[in-house]
């Protein structure tokens, strides 16, 4: 393993949390540069599991992580792979804590050592570009869920990372926020790792699709094909729920 493309690597990985069967049981995935990937499974199967383990926020009790060509192991190692990768939350208020939007968005650039005034620039072109300007004064904690979920994304891409890894983006929104989140991620070309429940979601937003079973993660087909006949699921091996169609 290890081609020159190669993002993240995951290599024979076993998990499980203290006390409960396992969760990964020789699991092996990668992510090549410019791949739209999505990661499909039922609640409780290790989807947001997966994601923490690439984060560095969980360990394997064996088997070995790469990214961007090297093994990462320690939490130093981790931390200069969350410089490079954007890391959307299921749950927004855990990724939301300033006072304003506008702040929450130039918070990651200038804990990165961006000077102020560059960090909000960025920070106002990002919500410029998500049409969310007009929330840039608001108070974080008093906006809608739909709301917090699309400036919980602009705070990743603020960031302009490499990789963008989102646990669940669609989980309770509403259907005009949910066509936005569509429209975002089809329109970046950020190589990016999308778990979710929500089969035509995954498949108006990444190329190909993968699924958890029996600790593994398995190829589940093309997402476009996968798309057309979703209803027939000619590749499909886990259960999984539809949202609404996209036309």
């Amino acid at each position: 393993m290890g081609g020159l493309g190669v993002l993240i690597e995951l290599e024979d990985i076993h998990f499980a949390y203290p006390g409960q069967k396992p969760v990964f049981q020789g699991a092996s995935f990668s992510l090549e540069s410019g791949e739209k990937v999505g990661v499909i499974g039922p609640n409780g199967s290790g989807k947001s599991t997966l994601l923490h383990l690439i984060m560095g926020l969980l360990k394997p009790s064996s088997g070995t992580i790469r990214i961007f060509g090297r093994k990462r192991k320690t939490e130093k190692d981790f931390q200069r792979v969350r410089m490079r990768i954007g890391f959307l939350f299921q749950n927004a208020d855990d990724q939301l804590f300033s006072p304003t939007v506008l702040e929450d968005v130039a918070f990651g650039p200038l804990n990165m050592g961006v000077r102020p005034s560059r960090a909000k620039a960025r920070a106002q072109e990002t919500l410029e570009a998500l049409h969310l300007s007009h929330l840039a004064d608001r108070v974080t904690h008093r906006l809608s869920g739909g709301e917090k979920k699309l400036v919980a994304l602009a705070t990743v891409l603020v960031m302009q990372p490499d990789i963008l890894l989102l646990d669940e983006p669609t989980t309770g929104l509403d259907e005009e926020t949910h066509r936005r989140i569509v429209e975002v991620l089809k329109g970046l070309d950020t190589s990016l790792m999308i778990v979710s429940h929500e089969y035509d979601f995954l498949a108006l937003t990444t190329r190909s699709v993968y699924a958890l079973a029996k600790g593994k993660i398995l190829f589940n087909g093309d997402a476009s094909l996968l798309h057309s006949h979703y209803h027939t699921h000619p590749a499909g091996i886990v259960p999984h729920t539809h949202t609404r169609s996209f036309k």
